[in-house]
């Protein structure tokens, strides 16, 4: 019976040396925490280290600091819609031009 080889182990990324280098791991692991005090709640984080949320998300990108986007109010974390129906989920749309239902027959 033949052994698998090892999965391939994926490249390091380049490290930074010096001042730069340290400030950069600095600012990715601050922002690390501070996203993960915050719940991922990337308003709130940016609130507490002192910047624009917009700032906050390019230097995220920047640092390849990963976050999964939080869930919608339209979304529960189970990924249920609760009792709600998406438009066009019950068979009809209104893009099409179709009227709404009279008065007497709406929730």
């Amino acid at each position: 019976m033949a052994v698998a080889p090892p999965p391939p182990v994926p490249a390091p990324e380049p490290k930074r040396n010096g001042f730069h280098g340290a400030v950069s791991e600095f600012k990715r692991r601050l922002i690390e925490a501070t996203l993960a005090q915050a719940g991922g709640n990337r308003t709130r984080a940016a609130r507490a280290l002192g910047l624009q949320r917009t700032y906050l998300l390019r230097l995220m990108r920047e640092f390849q600091v990963r976050i999964p986007p939080p869930p919608g109010p339209w979304r529960r974390g189970n990924g249920t819609n609760g009792d709600h129906q998406a438009p066009g989920e019950n068979g009809a749309s209104r893009l099409r031009g179709e009227p709404p239902p009279p008065p007497s027959q709406r929730v």
